[in-house]
């Protein structure tokens, strides 16, 4: 069965790896069966540690709904979730929180040989 969030948040992985924007992670934040929110890792374009797909993503949410609460939310993500995204998570009060359903499919994955780019920051 496909689930076009899941598919949506992969998309975003492999455009943010071929504009640059930072490693291959991607995630969407659904409610009431529409995208509210959409984040893309931006680790090394911004120079920020912070910059997670699944962070971006929920501070979007947050902004859209004015609540940092996204009880009536979910979120899909292309990767399993860091430590520090599980946080940030479990403090949105997400109700449910898809990652890793279905493995990426190869053919979904950047290209042998693609590089991430890294910090210019000195």
């Amino acid at each position: 069965m496909k689930n076009p969030f899941m598919e949506r948040a992969i998309q975003l992985s492999i455009d943010g790896v071929r504009s640059g924007l930072g490693g291959p992670f991607g995630a969407v934040i659904v409610r009431e069966g529409k995208i509210i929110a959409e984040g893309v890792n931006q680790v090394t374009s911004r120079n920020d540690p912070t910059a997670h797909a699944e962070v971006l993503a929920i501070r979007q949410a947050c902004e859209v709904l004015r609540s940092f609460e996204l009880k009536d939310c979910e979120l899909y993500t292309s990767c399993e979730p860091c430590p520090m995204c599980l946080g940030a998570i479990y403090w949105a009060r997400l109700s449910r929180s898809r990652d890793c359903i279905l493995p990426t499919p190869p053919k979904m994955l950047p290209k042998s040989g693609s590089t991430i780019p890294s910090s210019t920051a000195n």
